[in-house]
């Protein structure tokens, strides 16, 4: 059983900045565990001001990881770190997810109609490309800057970030593609360029965001899905029956749980979807 209590506040969801990092120094995590909340400290605005790069800077310090890279195109609205560790070589890009507060963010969710992904190939959700587009120059300089040092690459992000590190990977190939509460980000022959690619793609129970776009007009989802049961177990390539039966459940108890409570996400379809709802089924 998860070590950190599911979490039901909107503060969760819509500013999960807010909360201190769950990097703890006397802690070794898996790598998976330092994607989740890399992906989370996405979201601190570290290009903004000085106290927010210190918080960022002190929670990757934790984990050994050095001098955070920032990536920020506020045309797009779209913003990333990515930093190295130098005592094993291991490599985190994380992008940023979608703020509601931030219009851009928003536009760039609503724009879905596919476009083609000259980079590679396939068809992929246009805003999604345009946000992957304004930044990946700079994450593909900082990547060859550090080549030398780098032993293992990996690439992460949730929600919006979670697509953009999807269209990331077919670009620079990173060793890992690990991603959190990620929308359909393309159709097959997108799909099929991330064939090399070690993806995880983790689902946390209801989370609506991982069922968007639909499938209707050619999007599917890039690798397998490791579902995280309502308790905060993880599962491998999930039976669809076991996974419906669960969520079913897990909506009922959120209901009678969490649902009536003052500063609660109301359904947990949404409330699945918070970042820290991901990194305590990956932390001991």
């Amino acid at each position: 059983m998860p070590t950190i209590a599911y979490d039901a506040r909107r503060v969760a969801l819509y500013s999960p900045q807010d909360d201190d990092t769950i990097f703890d120094d006397r802690a070794e995590y898996k790598v998976s565990a330092l994607a989740a909340e890399s992906a989370r400290l996405a979201y601190v605005h570290a290009e903004d001001a000085q106290p927010q790069l210190d918080r960022l800077r002190q929670a990757l310090s934790k984990v050994r990881f050095g001098e955070p890279k920032l990536f920020d195109n506020p045309d797009t609205g779209t913003q990333g770190f990515g930093a190295l560790r130098e005592a094993d070589g291991l490599t985190i890009v994380s992008f940023r997810g979608t703020e509601p507060a931030e219009l851009t963010d928003i536009a760039v969710d609503l724009v879905a109609s596919l476009t083609p992904w000259n980079e590679t190939a396939g068809r992929v959700h246009d805003g999604f490309a345009a946000a992957t587009r304004s930044i990946l120059p700079a994450v593909m300089q900082w990547l060859d800057e550090t080549k030398n040092a780098r032993k293992r690459l990996v690439l992460t992000g949730h929600s919006l970030g979670a697509a953009i590190a999807t269209l990331a990977a077919s670009v620079c190939r990173p060793d890992e593609l690990i991603t959190f509460g990620s929308p359909r980000v393309g159709n097959a022959d997108f799909a099929a360029t991330l064939a090399e690619v070690a993806i995880t793609r983790f689902v946390d129970c209801c989370d609506l965001v991982t069922e968007l776009p639909p499938e209707l007009g050619g999007y599917i989802h890039a690798g397998s899905m490791t579902f995280i049961d309502a308790d905060g177990t993880l599962h491998a390539a999930p039976e669809p029956s076991f996974v419906q039966a669960d969520r079913e459940a897990a909506r009922i108890a959120y209901l009678r749980e969490y649902a009536w409570k003052k500063g609660t996400v109301m359904i947990r379809d949404l409330a699945d979807h918070a970042p820290i709802n991901y990194i305590r089924s990956l932390i001991p």
